[in-house]
C-alpha cells in the first residue's frame, strides 16, 4: 500500500517524469521483494512480480492495437469518415463532440469498449490533425463516454461478465444483458453534460506546434479533366474547401481542364484541397513518374522542405526554368516565403511564376535516394518535418483488417490480445505498417507504466493488502445507511479498480458484498451491481484501464490530467448509482 501511494503521489506531483516514475516502482518492488519476500515465496520470485508487465498479455495487446492504428493513419483509411466529422465540427464544435459522446457510449453497449476506443482514437487524432478540435480535449471525454457505455450491459466488458459470473457461482440469480441498463441509462443522461461541456475545458492544448507545419506555400493549381473544378466558377466549389486556402488572381468565368489557379495555404491545406479538387499542383508526368520508381524500389513517397541556401543555383530562377523535375525526378509542389518578402513577389516574377530567392523553402516530394541528391547537388537545406505519403493503395486493405480484428474480438470469436496481434502480423505482412516504422507506433512511455501498473496490480493482489482493506470496510458499514454502504462499497471498488486493475477489484469485490449483504440483511443484487459499477469507474488514473493508456501519448496527457478530470466524474457517477440503487431497489 506504501509503494501505491507514494506511485501515486510521484505521478500527481508531476516532478519525474512518468517513465521514471515507472521504472522506480518496478525496481522498489524487485529489491523490496528480493530481501522482503512475501510468504511462502522465494527471493527471487518478487523479481518475476516485478518485472512480469512487460510480458503480460494486456502489454502485448496494447502495443498490437498501437500497429493497428497505426496502420489506419499511414494508409489514410480514416480519410472519408474524418472528413465528414470535420464537417460536422466546423458546422457548430459542440454539437459534433456531442454527437460523437453519444456515438462512443451506444457503440460500447453492444461492442468491448476496447475495440470501440481503438476504432475511434484514429479518427480523432485525424481530426485534430486537420484543426477541428485538438486531440487532449477529446480523447479523455471520449474514453469516459465509452467505458460509461461499456457499464450498461453485462456484455459491454470482460469485467462485467466477470463480476456477473462470480456472483452467480456464489447463489445469485443469472442477470439479462440489459437487467441493469436503465439505470446506468439515467446516470449517463446526469454524466454527459459534464463529459460534454466541462471535460474538455479542464484539458489544455496538448498539441506540439512545429514552425515548419505552419508555413504556408504557393503553389500552382492545375485543374484536370476529372477535376470538379471543371466546367464551373470558382464560387460554386469554395464553400467545399478549408477556410485558409487563399486564391490568387482568380479568372472570371468557367474555369477548364486548361486553366491554373495560384493558390496557397498550409502543406496540409493544400493537401486536403488538392483531394478535394481532384487536382495536382505539379506536371502529371513527373508525379506519374515518382509513383512508378517508388513503386518499383518498394519505397514511400516522401514529402520534405528544404531551405534554399546562399551557393543554390536555383536563385533568380522560376520551377518551370530550373530543370529540376527533369535532372532529379522530384517534384517541387509549392514555395514558401515569409511575409515580409511577399510584396516583392510582382518584381521577382516571370509570367506568374515565382523567382526563387535565398531563404524560400521549397515543398518537394519524391524517394528519398533522389530527394537528397537534389537537396546535395543543389544545395538546400533539408529541415525537419519530413513525412511520408499515405499509401492509400492499401487504405481498404488496412480497414478491412482493422475491421476484421475489432469483429472477431468484439463477437467473442477470439480474444481481444490474440485478435490484436493477428491484425498486426496482417498489417506487417501486407505492408500497410512497415517493420522500421514500428517505433514512431509505440510508446515509451505507455509501455513501462503498463508494466509498472500491472506490477503494482499483482502486488496489492498477492500481498493481500486488497483483502484487508475489504475486511475494514466490512467491519465500518453496519451503522450507515444503505445508500452510504452503496457508496461506500462502490468507492472500495473504484479504489481498488484505479490502483490495482478490474479483475482484482471483481475478485475481491463480489465476495465482500455478499458478506455486507448477509450480515446488514440488504438484498444483495444492488451491492453486487455496486461493485460491478464500481470496477467501471476507471476515469481518475492512468493505469486503470488499458483504454486509459491507449489515449494517453496520443492526447499528450500527463498523470494529473486523469486526476483532475476524472475524480469528479468517480464521484458524480457514484452519488448518482448510488441513488439510483436505493430508488430501484426500495432500500
Amino acid at each position: 500500500m506504501a509503494v501505491t501511494i507514494a506511485m501515486f503521489v510521484a505521478f500527481a506531483r508531476g516532478r519525474l517524469s512518468v517513465e521514471i516514475v515507472s521504472l522506480l516502482t518496478i525496481a522498489v518492488i524487485a529489491v523490496g521483494l528480493y530481501f522482503f519476500p512475501l510468504p511462502g515465496t522465494r527471493s527471487t520470485d518478487g523479481l518475476q512480480l516485478a518485472f512480469s508487465g512487460f510480458g503480460h498479455y494486456a502489454l502485448i495487446t496494447i502495443c498490437a492495437l498501437m500497429i493497428m492504428g497505426r496502420g489506419l493513419v499511414v494508409t489514410g483509411a480514416l480519410d472519408p469518415v474524418a472528413r465528414f466529422l470535420e464537417r460536422l465540427f466546423k458546422f457548430n464544435l459542440q454539437l459534433g463532440l456531442l454527437l460523437s459522446l453519444l456515438l462512443a457510449f451506444f457503440l460500447s453497449m453492444g461492442v468491448n469498449d476496447t475495440p470501440v476506443l481503438v476504432l475511434l482514437l484514429p479518427i480523432f487524432v485525424q481530426l485534430a490533425a486537420r484543426g477541428a478540435m485538438p486531440a487532449s480535449k477529446t480523447l479523455i471525454p471520449l474514453n469516459a463516454a465509452v467505458l460509461i457505455g461499456g457499464m450498461a450491459t453485462t456484455i459491454g466488458t470482460s469485467t462485467n461478465i466477470l463480476v456477473v459470473s462470480i456472483a452467480r457461482d456464489l447463489g445469485a440469480p443469472a442477470m439479462g444483458v440489459f437487467h441493469y441498463t436503465p439505470i446506468v441509462l439515467v446516470a449517463a443522461l446526469v454524466a454527459l453534460p459534464y463529459l460534454w461541456l466541462v471535460m474538455p475545458r479542464l484539458l489544455g492544448d496538448n498539441r506540439v506546434t512545429n514552425p515548419a507545419q505552419e508555413r504556408r506555400f504557393h503553389a500552382r493549381l492545375r485543374v484536370g479533366e476529372k477535376s470538379i473544378l471543371n466546367g464551373h466558377q470558382l464560387a460554386e466549389v469554395t464553400p467545399r474547401l478549408p477556410d485558409s486556402l487563399e486564391f490568387h488572381d482568380v479568372p472570371a468565368g468557367i474555369l477548364n481542364s486548361q486553366s491554373q489557379l495560384r493558390v496557397s495555404g498550409t502543406h496540409a491545406v493544400l493537401e486536403d484541397a488538392l483531394r478535394t479538387l481532384d487536382g495536382e499542383v505539379a506536371p502529371a508526368w513527373v508525379l506519374d513518374r515518382i509513383r512508378m520508381k517508388a513503386t518499383a524500389l518498394g519505397e514511400d513517397i516522401t514529402i520534405v522542405e528544404m531551405a534554399v541556401t546562399a551557393d543554390s543555383r536555383l536563385i533568380t530562377r522560376t520551377l518551370p526554368s530550373s530543370g529540376i523535375a527533369d535532372l532529379y525526378g522530384v517534384a517541387v509542389l509549392g514555395i514558401h516565403r515569409p511575409d515580409r518578402l511577399m510584396a516583392e513577389l510582382d518584381r521577382f516574377s516571370e509570367g506568374g511564376d515565382m523567382r526563387i530567392a535565398e531563404g524560400d523553402v521549397l515543398l518537394v516530394m519524391g524517394v528519398s535516394e533522389d530527394l537528397a541528391e537534389f537537396a546535395q547537388n543543389d544545395s538546400l537545406l533539408i529541415l525537419d518535418g519530413a513525412r511520408e505519403l499515405p499509401r492509400r493503395s492499401k487504405a481498404l486493405l488496412a480497414g478491412g483488417i482493422m475491421l476484421g480484428s475489432v469483429g472477431a474480438a468484439s463477437i467473442g470469436l477470439l480474444p481481444i490480445a490474440v485478435s490484436a496481434l493477428a491484425g498486426a502480423i496482417l498489417m506487417f505482412v501486407t505492408g500497410c505498417v512497415k517493420f522500421d516504422r514500428v517505433g514512431r507506433a509505440l510508446s515509451a512511455k505507455v509501455i513501462v507504466l503498463v508494466a509498472a501498473s500491472i506490477a503494482i496490480g499483482r502486488i496489492v493482489s498477492d500481498s493481500g493488502a486488497a483483502d484487508w482493506l475489504g475486511l475494514v470496510l466490512s467491519s465500518g458499514l453496519q451503522f450507515l445507511a444503505p445508500a452510504a454502504v452503496l457508496a461506500a462499497i462502490m468507492l472500495f471498488v473504484t479504489l481498488l479498480t484505479n490502483f490495482a486493475s478490474n479483475a482484482t477489484a471483481a475478485t475481491v469485490g463480489t465476495p465482500i458484498a455478499f458478506s455486507i449483504a448477509d450480515t446488514l440483511g440488504l438484498p444483495a443484487e444492488p451491492l453486487i451491481l455496486a461493485v460491478l459499477f464500481g470496477c467501471n469507474l476507471c476515469y481518475a488514473t492512468p493505469i486503470a484501464y488499458q483504454t486509459n493508456m491507449l489515449i494517453m501519448a496520443e492526447g499528450s496527457y500527463e498523470f494529473r490530467d486523469y486526476i483532475r478530470t476524472g475524480v469528479p466524474l468517480v464521484l458524480l457517477m457514484v452519488t448518482t448509482l448510488s441513488v439510483l440503487l436505493v430508488v430501484r431497489y426500495g432500500l
